[in-house]
């Protein structure tokens, strides 16, 4: 019966999970049809973590009085998706993402540690609802589609392939995770193709929000809006490449640049005379990544670097925002990088009968360094240059089915003296798919 049933399921999820394919996270929805003009998709996460460090706000400022504090743990579904697309025939189709983030919405209280651990009270319990994507696509042949809506942008690996079974590790890696927006999605259009090797897409979407980027996250906030509606005074162009030219490996370049001053609402900065008028804050990003996917090996890399323009005048306008404005109120760093590489080694792939099942066994290990604050000279140090981190990372990925992976990993996280290190313990399981009868 077993078999049966894995015979029946395995041809509607095998795409999904063969990292072969190597297919962008924007095209998700409508890349694996295979036919139906309907499809229905998504993936999840659920994860537990137990940090031995201490989680007090004040913890990088005064790192000598809570260096012993007790360990501490939490559960959290960090993502759960729904995917929906349709295909209405003579080249058009529709594809819709919608998120869940940590169980639901509602109201609390958030503790922003980049701002002196000041308690914020959120319009959420825990989390949101996004609609990640939702635009409608014209396709003029397999090297030209235009796609118009809300949609992923691309810039980075964890954003073009941001589904759990695309990374071994419980949560999104967390160097490009914290200085990019994660999942990077706005309105805009794209125009995409592949000819040949090379799968290329180049976007026009709203602009990032200068006033939203911080210490702790360079610019990873800049892509939401405080209010109903996103302000889109100024614009952001992003461009991605992909190369397919050797078996198994994909090597892929990004890159973004928009001005991300005056994108506020409302747009009371900018002006003849106004002391921030000519202050652009221009956000320049570049990206290269690769996924290797062979003899039993899966390897992938990414090495990030951002620069933004003006930081001295943004900061100030930062600093000087209304108090209870939504804006981050903290430094912004001229330039923030992140550097990852994790490799995997299947080793069911010994056991012939089991690997022939779909059934999988990674051990893992995993590297990142990243800094979300490289400043100007005449900005302050971050307390104790707790912004910069390397962090080592080990363990499995267990699949017993294609579309379905337990996760387990140590992660070992290093900060600069006098900051205590931060180790950690974590499990999850995740699921990925497309659902059909």
């Amino acid at each position: 019966m077993e078999r049966q049933l894995l015979a029946f399921l395995m041809p509607l999820f095998l795409a999904p999970v063969t990292t072969d394919a190597q297919v962008n996270a924007g095209d998700s929805v409508m890349e694996h049809a295979q036919g139906r003009r309907l499809t229905v998709g998504g993936y999840g996460e659920v994860a537990y973590t137990r940090n031995f460090y201490s989680d007090n706000q004040y913890r990088y400022r005064y790192p000598e009085k809570y260096r012993n504090d007790p360990s501490n743990g939490r559960f959290d579904i960090p993502h759960s998706v729904i995917y929906l697309g349709y295909d209405f025939g003579k080249g058009w189709t529709f594809g819709t993402e919608i998120e869940f983030e940590h169980t639901g919405t509602g109201s609390s209280i958030e503790i922003e540690n980049d701002e002196g651990g000041e308690y914020e009270h959120e319009v959420e319990k825990g989390g949101e609802v996004e609609l990640e994507q939702m635009w409608i696509q014209k396709s003029f042949g397999k090297a030209a589609n235009l796609r118009f809506g809300h949609i992923i942008v691309p810039v980075g690996l964890n954003n073009a392939h941001h589904e759990p079974l695309n990374f071994f590790t419980v949560y999104r890696p967390e160097g490009e995770n914290t200085i990019l927006p994660s999942t990077w999605h706005d309105t805009g259009v794209s125009f995409w193709g592949r000819c040949g090797d090379f799968r290329y897409e180049l976007l026009m979407v709203a602009g990032l929000d200068a006033m939203l980027f911080s210490r702790d996250g360079w610019v990873n906030g800049g892509n939401g809006s405080a209010f109903e509606f996103k302000p889109a005074n100024k614009y952001g162009y992003a461009l991605r490449l992909d190369n397919y030219s050797f078996d198994g490996l994909r090597i892929g370049l990004s890159g973004y640049y928009g001005q991300s001053m005056h994108n506020t609402y409302p747009n009371d900065m900018e002006g003849e005379g106004k002391t921030y008028d000519k202050t652009k804050a221009n956000v320049l990003i570049g990206s290269v990544d690769f996924t290797l996917d062979k003899y039993n090996w899966v390897v992938r890399g990414q090495a990030d670097y951002g620069y933004i323009s003006d930081t001295p005048m943004l900061n100030s306008a930062k600093i000087n925002s209304q108090k209870n404005s939504p804006y981050n109120k903290t430094y912004v760093g001229k330039n923030a990088e992140a550097i990852g590489v994790e490799a995997g080694y299947d080793i069911m792939s010994a056991v012939r009968a089991q690997w022939a099942q779909g059934r999988k066994f990674f051990v893992f290990a995993r590297y990142d360094y990243y800094d979300s604050y490289i400043r100007e000279r005449s900005q302050p140090e971050a307390t104790n240059g707790y912004t910069r981190r390397s962090v080592v990372a080990a363990g499995i990925n267990y699949h017993p089915i294609p579309q379905v992976a337990i996760k387990a990993h140590y992660s070992h996280r290093f900060l600069s003296s006098p900051c205590n290190d931060e180790p950690s313990l974590n499990i999850g399981v995740v699921y990925e798919g497309f659902f059909g009868s």
